[in-house]
């Protein structure tokens, strides 16, 4: 059996709290916990636990995975005028800065942050801004797939 600490093969394990979390533990990490109902009970591994443990250590191993870059594009291509854009809708309908972030529920340093270019938008925040708006901040639509 596996200990969910430490990782030491072991032939039985120790259930105890460790701080608020049940974990079957071998002797020697069991002192960082409390023992589990009155006596300290030792927990028998059941076929399942291996596999338990081993698929959360497959999980944990993903993680260093090169990861796809082009997922992370935009789908679409912001117009260079995008932020003048933005400064412009929100003048010609005589909004605030904060009514206009109220609109589209988001922050006055956002809008603030898009109007004088230092934050680009989300893909998402292009569509609402466009949607809520009426006004063109892509040169096109993404590609059909």
């Amino acid at each position: 059996m596996i200990c969910e600490m430490c990782g030491a093969d072991q032939e039985s394990l120790t259930l105890v709290n460790v701080e608020g979390s049940l974990l079957r533990v071998c002797s020697s990490c069991a002192r960082f916990g409390k023992p589990v109902g009155g006596a300290t009970p030792s927990v028998r591994e059941e076929p399942e636990d291996r596999a338990d443990v081993a698929g959360r250590l497959k999980v944990a191993r993903g993680r260093g995975l090169e990861r796809d870059l082009f997922a992370d594009l935009p789908e679409r291509e912001l117009d260079p005028e995008w932020s003048r854009k933005v400064r412009q809708v929100r003048e010609k309908l005589g909004l605030t800065q904060e009514q206009f972030g109220q609109r589209i529920n988001e922050k006055t340093s956002v809008v603030h942050k898009l109007e004088s270019g230092a934050l680009e938008p989300s893909d998402q925040l292009v569509r609402k801004i466009e949607r809520t708006f009426k006004v063109r901040l892509t040169l096109r639509e993404p590609p059909v797939s």
